[in-house]
């Protein structure tokens, strides 16, 4: 779902347990002076579904570099980064970019 959407309450009454909200607004703002105010709205899109009794999953244009930021965002059950990642180890090998991303996840290796 974009993040500006405003039916998130439709979604669970189609019967949805979770959204994903599509994260690509999000990358292209990242490093940029819009960039606090973009996420902002993904906030607030996470905040709407939650109390709108939803999952909430992220993805698109995911990856090393911007998705720090993103998982702050309290509720963020699952992010989808499979391009990115496998273009990151084609690129870095995969041990140096599965270890940057378990630190960036903050989990215990």
């Amino acid at each position: 779902m974009d993040f500006d959407s405003h039916e998130m309450e439709l979604v669970r009454e189609i019967g949805a347990e979770r959204v994903e909200l599509y994260t690509e607004p999000y990358a292209a703002a990242h490093g940029s002076q819009r960039a606090g105010a973009v996420l902002d709205g993904f906030r607030g899109a996470a905040n709407r579904a939650q109390e709108a009794d939803l999952g909430v999953n992220a993805g698109h244009d995911l990856n090393l570099g911007n998705l720090g930021d993103f998982i702050k965002i309290p509720g963020i059950l699952e992010v989808s980064i499979g391009h990115a990642l496998l273009v990151e180890c084609l690129e870095e090998g995969l041990p140096a970019v599965l270890g940057r991303y378990l630190q960036i996840l903050g989990a215990d290796c």
